[in-house]
């Protein structure tokens, strides 16, 4: 693909100046983030209406060094990178990283910084399948979701989180409830 894409570059735009070009292997900054990601936000964005929190997912992708854990040490600069400006600008942010932890696009946990010091991004697809499942989604968008993830042969994802959604119903179901506690009470004879 990359051969292709560079070979039609130097027919279409044959006298761009390198500079002018940013490329994951020369330049310095990047980060990998799923190709389905803009079909995910549009599905955070709906299920936002009036508060879309799409952004703020994506904010995240840009500064997770390549790997799913990112460390929040300061809300200030990822509430004004996601937008958010003012006296409220964290409060704002704080409460579009609830939305995305509802609807299972990061894992938070507490720290210096606050209830999202720690985020763990959760697989997009995952997630997306997760907010179909529970009619979170309309059925066009998830018809280009679906193209989408098989066009990039990701479809195994999808099949991935049925195969856990399995695994915790029969975890479920094998489950035995505890024995009560006991009182604290002993009964006399």
């Amino acid at each position: 693909m990359a051969e292709r894409a560079q070979r039609q570059m130097d027919v279409l735009f044959p006298n761009i100046p390198p500079e002018l070009i940013w490329m994951r292997g020369r330049n310095d900054g990047f980060s990998t983030v799923p190709r389905t990601l803009p079909i995910a936000m549009q599905a955070i964005d709906n299920q936002t209406k009036g508060t879309p929190a799409g952004h703020t997912l994506f904010c995240l992708w840009a500064r997770s060094p390549d790997h799913p854990l990112v460390t929040i040490e300061n809300p200030n600069t990822f509430a004004s990178e996601a937008g958010f400006h003012g006296e409220r600008a964290v409060h704002t942010w704080r409460k579009k990283m609830k939305i995305l932890a509802d609807l299972n696009f990061l894992l938070p946990k507490n720290g210096p910084s606050g209830d999202y010091h720690y985020v763990l991004l959760t697989n997009p697809n995952a997630a997306v399948e997760w907010m179909w499942s529970q009619n979170k989604v309309q059925d066009q968008l998830y018809a280009r979701f679906i193209d989408r993830v098989t066009e990039i042969g990701a479809y195994g994802d999808i099949q991935n989180f049925h195969a856990y959604r399995e695994r915790q119903k029969a975890e479920q179901a094998n489950e035995v409830p505890a024995p009560p506690a006991p009182s604290g009470r002993q009964e006399q004879a």
